[in-house]
């Protein structure tokens, strides 16, 4: 399939003009196909080719041939998916979320009209005059018929039917919408921006059709809402990783986050802001006393703000919070650094240690003003500790 794919193209290239060659789902292809391109993007206007068994090369200068791609940012299995630099530097590059501006509302009918063929109910309007589909979308928005006309025959069964149908399909596509949205703001996001995993289900037409082939005019709400919810459930499983987050965002975008999936949900994004703080693998040494600081600048958070709305619940426990963090210091500062940077991290250690002894017996003054101290002397061990070890000055 894949050599009749280039041969296609070596066929365009040897039409030479008035040709129009466009490569769909390119995150799909080897980056050295898409190279053969570049050439192309600047004056030369010429390509390599191979046609019958023989390699030629293609001068297009002067004619009406133009080269159109589209494709994903992440591949089906959830990989990241980029163009090679020089091609994406040359030619030019459009966002689809950026350019539909003013035409929403036919970007958004687009889905129901490239799905049409997939739904039994909806297919008979597929060979019709496009008035007719028109007309059932206006009904199923208003639910109005008056002065609503169809240039085609149909009976009063075969309206309500498509009408239903066509109703459902509006819902299938506000959710495609949503997740097409999300899609494009988390694939645009710089990793080192994101506080919660890449989000990678698509809203596609593909994801469209295939919901679309399985609603049946008798089929109630929920019955709709669970086949969108076993679709994405289906989408999730093949990404090769990330499935369970992806799954529960998908269901936070649709609002339908049991109160067991928020607390997961909320659990997923604390470990991947705490993985990303680190920077390596949590069995390091460092990364633990990272780990454990960062534990413990949580709990130092919830009391202040107890201490903000009063002291009485947060003095009951802060002592023996800062006792254990005073056995953590104690216990973290006798691991295995390498000279260059255990004297500066014994001493920030240690300078830890005694502020939080003088906290410990300070509660009575000022408690919400050194609290806060405290918690930006954890933040500065944070960055101090986590610098030397990713610039790579610890063991």
């Amino acid at each position: 399939a894949a050599r009749q794919e280039v041969e296609k193209i070596n066929l365009a290239f040897e039409m030479g003009d008035n040709v129009l060659i466009y490569l769909d789902d390119i995150q799909h292809t080897n980056p050295e196909l898409l190279q053969k391109f570049i050439s192309l993007c600047d004056g030369t206007r010429r390509i390599e080719g191979v046609y019958k068994g023989k390699s030629r090369t293609y001068d297009f200068r002067g004619r009406k041939v133009a080269v159109v791609m589209a494709g994903n940012p992440y591949t089906e299995a959830g990989g990241k998916f980029q163009i090679p630099d020089m091609l994406a530097n040359r030619a030019d590059t459009y966002n689809l979320g950026d350019i539909i501006g003013e035409n929403s509302q036919h970007f958004e009918a687009s889905y129901i009209e490239n799905s049409l063929t997939s739904n039994r109910t909806l297919g008979i309007l597929a060979g019709k005059d496009r008035k007719d589909v028109y007309a059932v979308m206006q009904i199923a928005e208003t639910d109005q018929r008056e002065g609503v006309s169809f240039v085609s025959s149909y009976s009063m069964e075969e309206i309500n039917d498509m009408v239903a149908v066509m109703k459902m399909m509006m819902r299938v596509r506000d959710t495609i919408l949503r997740v097409n949205l999300e899609y494009v703001r988390s694939a645009a996001q710089a990793d080192d921006y994101r506080t919660e995993p890449s989000f990678k289900l698509q809203g596609s037409y593909r994801n469209m059709n295939r919901i679309a082939e399985k609603l049946l005019p008798i089929m109630s709400d929920a019955e709709v809402e669970q086949i969108i919810v076993d679709h994405y459930t289906g989408e999730a499983q093949t990404l090769t990783d990330g499935a369970e987050a992806n799954l529960l965002k998908f269901k936070e975008i649709e609002g339908k986050l049991s109160e067991a999936e928020q607390a997961r949900w909320d659990e997923i994004k604390k470990r991947f802001n705490r993985k990303k703080l680190l920077g390596g693998s949590e069995g390091d040494p460092i990364n633990r006393v990272v780990a454990q600081l960062s534990d413990f600048k949580e709990g130092l958070d919830g009391i202040g703000q107890a201490l903000a709305a009063g002291r009485s619940d947060a003095e009951n426990g802060i002592g023996g919070a800062i006792r254990e963090l005073v056995n953590v210091v104690q216990d973290q500062g006798a691991l295995s650094l390498d000279r260059a940077s255990a004297h500066q991290t014994d001493i920030e250690l240690s300078s830890s240690h005694a502020h939080l002894q003088e906290v410990a017996f300070s509660l009575d003054e000022s408690s919400l003003t050194i609290l806060n101290t405290l918690i930006t002397s954890i933040d500065s061990l944070l960055s101090r500790i986590s610098v030397n070890h990713n610039d790579g000055s610890s063991q």
